[in-house]
């Protein structure tokens, strides 16, 4: 590792207790080879002076105004220096002893692996580290809160799209990658805590929607930006099918809202859709296809 650099990138926004937890998790990871960069997205709190006074071998960056955190994550992307970008949430931490040497001995046996997925424990309780038995796989996707760019990988593809808001860059990022020659590798060793309550984010109504509404546009975003047409439609149609045969016919009529928001979003992008497709063919398709879901959630066995 004498002369690898490791980038650990976080984008941050009003959440500055959570972030000064995740920093000091990861300051004693932090020497000449590896840094960190923080990227302020127009807080309103005392996130930016807190983290120069606390935390000055932390690479600070600020915009004034909030530019999304796709743009903070694109641009740290686009201006690392580093061999490998670990990119974290301001809300997670490693739960994994030596996570930098792991990740790079990794790359280093695997030249095919554009980026590693982390696996992820969701909790906001105090844990230690658990192993698993789970094997490594190539999956379809990774979560943004914990993953891991081969930069070499990440400059050969295109920019996360910043009008996908939130939700869906990471499938599209994946998908990328794929037509690319790149893989994504499932790395059970790499364990990431997220500090979130998913029972607690569930019973706020108002995130309910707004995150449904993001995540069943996202898929149709992106089976219409890579999926053969037909695919594509059929994929479409199937989702909502879904919706409606497992959940609204069961009296969840809650759902039938974002439903049509996300309905209209993709009517409002589909122009811009079918003038980005980067579509596989049908023996990609077929091979993508295969390939394991992403492992978003885990669970220590009891």
């Amino acid at each position: 590792m004498n002369s690898i650099q490791i980038s650990i990138l976080i984008s941050t926004k009003n959440r500055c207790e959570d972030l000064l937890f995740t920093l000091q998790k990861i300051k004693p990871l932090l020497n000449e080879k590896v840094k960190c960069v923080v990227y302020d997205d127009g807080s309103t709190d005392t996130t930016t002076e807190k983290i120069r006074n606390m935390f000055p071998d932390v690479q600070l960056k600020r915009n004034e105004t909030s530019k999304g955190y796709l743009y903070c994550r694109n641009t740290m992307l686009n201006e690392t220096q580093a061999d490998y970008a670990i990119s974290l949430d301001d809300d997670a931490h490693f739960l994994v002893d030596n996570p930098i040497n792991l990740l790079v001995n990794y790359f280093e046996e695997n030249p095919r692996c554009g980026l590693i997925a982390a696996r992820i424990l969701w909790t906001k309780n105090k844990v230690e580290f658990s192993n698993s038995n789970e094997e490594v796989q190539t999956v379809k996707s990774f979560v943004g809160c914990g993953h891991v760019w081969r930069m070499k990988a990440w400059k050969t593809i295109p920019n996360y799209p910043e009008w996908f808001e939130f939700y869906g860059e990471e499938s599209f990022a994946s998908l990328q990658l794929f037509k690319n020659k790149w893989e994504v590798h499932y790395l059970p060793s790499f364990l990431v805590q997220h500090r979130v309550d998913l029972k607690e984010r569930a019973k706020n109504k108002a995130q309910f929607v707004f995150r449904l509404r993001r995540s069943l546009r996202a898929d149709w975003y992106n089976y219409l930006l890579f999926f053969p047409l037909g695919k594509a439609l059929k994929c479409i149609c199937y989702s909502i099918w879904m919706q409606f045969k497992t959940k609204i016919t069961r009296g969840n009529l809650k759902i039938i809202y974002p439903i049509i928001l996300a309905v209209f979003d993709l009517a409002i992008a589909f122009p811009k859709l079918i003038k980005h497709r980067n579509t596989l063919t049908l023996k990609e398709y077929n091979k993508y296809i295969k390939l394991n879901e992403a492992k978003v959630y885990w669970k220590p066995e009891k």
